[in-house]
């Protein structure tokens, strides 16, 4: 019954893959070759672990720096203009710039008319965010590799 079948459709299948070697040993070394790609590739790149900064006194803020200084954001829901009105003046004797748009495009649009001291803020949710800036802000170079 079953054994006979069993055995019968084995040997079946150990034919097949005798009379095609060629296709039988490239579904043997195309995943290894695969493999080894991927093992090669981590080793070329390794995950760095950076070690934490050990908690400092910075010191004071330079508030020159951020003189006519503009924060955009949207959507312009009432957390977001909490959060940004905390941010504005709480921190900060004369205020920070803060403007509302409706739209991520409208955020974009401004930021290209506006001077190099706008920075757009994107609320996904209550608690996550997305800093936009203009091309002229140059980024950092800390963690380059991880990018």
């Amino acid at each position: 019954g079953v054994w006979r079948q069993t055995k019968a459709l084995l040997f079946k299948n150990c034919l097949i893959k005798c009379r095609t070697k060629k296709s039988s040993v490239q579904e043997v070394l195309f995943p290894l070759f695969f493999l080894f790609w991927l093992i090669l590739m981590s080793v070329m790149h390794p995950h760095r672990k950076y070690d934490e900064v050990a908690n400092a006194n910075l010191g004071t803020l330079d508030t020159s720096m951020l003189v006519n200084f503009v924060i955009g954001y949207t959507p312009p829901t009432r957390m977001a203009r909490e959060i940004m009105n905390k941010v504005a003046f709480d921190n900060f004797e004369d205020g920070i710039i803060t403007e509302e748009y409706l739209s991520e495009e409208e955020l974009q649009e401004a930021s290209a008319f506006k001077p190099s001291n706008f920075v757009g803020v994107v609320f996904n949710d209550a608690m996550s965010y997305q800093l936009r800036f203009p091309d002229s802000v140059a980024m950092s170079s800390i963690y380059m590799e991880s990018r």
